[in-house]
């Protein structure tokens, strides 16, 4: 990728190469929302520490290697948001910044809405993709974690009425028609795809309990499945 040009540049001649930009588009998980908790009788709430979120260790591993290329991280995640909402914005919170490369995360909220909303889903991001692609952005497609798979004795009934409905989602298969949608999408449009919904899968179908790998038990993946994300896109940047 020509990323990992840019990052070798920098580093060999800091003089004479511009500072290097990374932007990442998308919802709760890239906006850096780990634990929810109760903020009243019927709201909630989300622990938010984007500094261990996928894209700030991604940055660290790039900075461990390539210690003379400081990464600007664009961290344009909102909670709740949608890849329509993704796409109302990107001019505003990606392209006008021209970074080096934008990672786009999008699938977590779009999935909730049911199966009838894949063509919006698949609609808004075909349009960031080109929209990008105009700008001249490198881009890369991240895909999600999953949902979680069951609901847990230890929820409250609030809680767990919050829950159902996501968990219903994942199990319905409603989630993988929505990865599977997204992979085709990228190969019509000659995105890469950083499949790691994929690598989810692969871990649950040999037993790992993927429900306790969300920090919040719904989509909020833990610190070190953060990390899985971030170790993916390492090794695709630099074509390991």
């Amino acid at each position: 990728m020509k990323i990992a040009q840019r990052i070798a540049d920098k580093c060999r001649d800091p003089w004479g190469h511009r500072p290097v930009t990374l932007a990442f588009l998308g919802d709760s998980v890239t906006h850096g929302c780990f634990e929810i908790y109760r903020s009243g009788e019927n709201a909630i709430d989300t622990e938010y520490r984007p500094s261990r979120a996928y894209h700030h260790q991604l940055k660290q591993m790039i900075e461990d290697v390539f210690p003379a290329c400081p990464i600007n991280i664009i961290d344009a995640g909102i909670s709740g948001d949608s890849a329509p909402g993704g796409l109302k914005r990107l001019q505003r919170d990606v392209i006008s910044f021209q970074p080096d490369l934008a990672v786009v995360c999008f699938g977590l909220n779009d999935a909730c809405g049911g199966k009838e909303k894949l063509g919006t889903y698949l609609d808004a991001m075909r349009m960031i993709f080109v929209s990008l692609r105009d700008a001249d952005v490198e881009t890369i497609c991240l895909s999600p974690n999953m949902m979680g798979t069951r609901l847990l004795a230890e929820e409250d009934s609030f809680l767990r009425s919050v829950i159902s409905p996501v968990v219903a989602r994942q199990n319905d298969g409603t989630m993988d028609l929505y990865m599977d949608a997204l992979k085709k999408l990228c190969e019509t449009e000659n995105v890469p795809l950083c499949d790691c919904y994929s690598q989810w899968k692969k871990l649950s179908a040999l037993g790992a309990d993927t429900t306790r790998l969300l920090s919040n038990h719904v989509n909020h993946p833990n610190e070190s499945m953060h990390g899985l994300f971030a170790r993916a896109l390492f090794e695709m940047i630099f074509d390991l």
